[in-house]
């Protein structure tokens, strides 16, 4: 009679043990199987950032090259400027908007720098020339085409600095005026303007029938009696920076390159 206790302890610590060792052995499945899943998730995130990288980086190279191989437009001017525009406006260059016909590939080039956030504005429709990398920034809302002679579906503000290349050019005064209103209304620290040189930089034919008039490559005493016209008042200090680095670096533009004050400081006055 005393014999059944102890082999019925015996039973229970062996059912124990079997428990604790079959626990154990599945924990150890379930992590070795855990571990396994993570390296193969790991490895397919590993391919799928390095496609998409080498992507991005074909777009922003071949828009690169399109741009500044060959090309005597402004907006290749802005980009070999883009190092000294950081250094003049620093923090004002981590939110930008781009206007002008090359815009899906700058701002693609922009959105590879570091901290950089671009938006575009294409100031004429797409056509069956546009690439598919801009209809898909166009689908995304990174880019928009809108009439640049019109209000712009932005709020006051809405960016740190507003670039403009390739695209003034081609604006009466009337509706320069406009427009210039408009780009200063939207940006909070300033507008850069690359606007074209006598002599030096030549409008495209196929940009000149799409604004349906040929471009006006006005001299520098033009721009600046029109900004007194219209009361815009240019940035010294940042003009004076961006002259002194631009000298440091070699850097000679061939385009006329204009730095505006924000509307703000129009109402201030």
């Amino acid at each position: 009679m005393s014999r059944r206790p102890v082999s019925l302890a015996r039973q229970i610590v062996e059912r124990s043990r079997n428990s604790v060792a079959n626990s154990m052995h599945s924990r150890t499945q379930q992590s070795r199987l855990l571990s396994v899943g993570l390296l193969l998730l790991g490895a397919i995130l590993l391919i799928c950032y390095a496609y998409s990288a080498s992507g991005r980086s074909g777009n922003h190279n071949q828009a690169l090259d399109r741009l500044l191989e060959g090309d005597s437009s402004c907006a290749a001017d802005f980009l070999r400027a883009l190092p000294i525009l950081k250094k003049v406006y620093g923090n004002s260059m981590h939110k930008i908007l781009h206007v002008g016909p090359d815009t899906c590939s700058v701002v693609s080039i922009l959105l590879k720098e570091d901290d950089s956030e671009a938006w575009g504005v294409e100031p004429y429709n797409l056509d069956d020339t546009t690439s598919a990398h801009c209809k898909r920034l166009v689908r995304q809302g990174i880019v928009r085409v809108a009439d640049i002679k019109y209000p712009l579906p932005y709020r006051a503000q809405s960016f740190s600095l507003v670039i403009i290349s390739d695209v003034v050019d081609y604006l009466s005064p009337r509706y320069l005026n406009t427009t210039l209103i408009e780009l200063t209304r939207v940006a909070a620290d300033g507008v850069v303007i690359f606007a074209g040189y006598p002599g030096q930089h030549r409008a495209k034919l196929v940009k000149m029938s799409k604004f349906g008039r040929p471009a006006k490559l006005r001299s520098a005493t033009w721009w600046i009696r029109f900004f007194n016209q219209y009361k815009f008042e240019e940035n010294d200090s940042a003009m004076k920076k961006f002259e002194q680095t631009s000298n440091k670096r070699g850097f000679k533009p061939s385009c006329h390159v204009f730095n505006l004050k924000p509307e703000l400081t129009r109402q201030q006055h």
